[in-house]
């Protein structure tokens, strides 16, 4: 499983604006539901009901929001990177400004594990969310999420 398996240039969104954990939210599951044709308020709900049952705020800045949708047929990645941080009820209690949003099929377990474990490993590199961080275009934080991947593969 590999980065550029979840993700495209058209999945990442370089300097998204929002205002709050919800803001966010609902813009990746508006991007979302255009690069998959899903509806965008299915992909919504499914991310506000894992919110729920605890933040996906992991701490340093970063947010790994995820779940499962039956009406999706592979796994779908989305990296955004906020214009200002936000309260995102990190477990650190740090605002975050990294994120990378992951979609699964229904029956997808063992392999949507298996990319959540590989996002969470690259963005626990400080030194690839400093770059992260420097960079607001779309192919250099590609570019730096798919190369610097494949030197932190498992």
């Amino acid at each position: 499983m590999e980065i550029e398996d979840l993700i495209t240039p058209a999945r990442v969104m370089p300097r998204l604006k929002a205002t709050s954990k919800k803001h966010v939210l609902q813009e990746l599951a508006k991007r979302a539901a255009e690069l998959t044709g899903l509806h965008e308020r299915a992909v919504f709900d499914v991310l506000l009901e894992r919110e729920r049952l605890g933040t996906t705020g992991v701490g340093n800045g970063i947010a790994i929001p995820h779940g499962k949708l039956p009406e999706i047929k592979e796994l779908f990645g989305l990296f955004a990177r906020l214009d200002e941080p936000v309260d995102f009820d990190a477990i650190d209690e740090q605002p975050v400004d990294l994120v990378f949003l992951l979609l699964a099929p229904e029956g997808a377990g063992a392999d949507h594990l298996k990319a959540l474990a590989r996002v969470s490993r690259l963005l626990r590199d400080k030194s690839v969310c400093e770059k992260l961080r420097g960079a607001d275009q779309t192919d250099a934080i590609y570019a730096l999420l798919t190369d610097t991947a494949k030197s932190h593969a498992a």
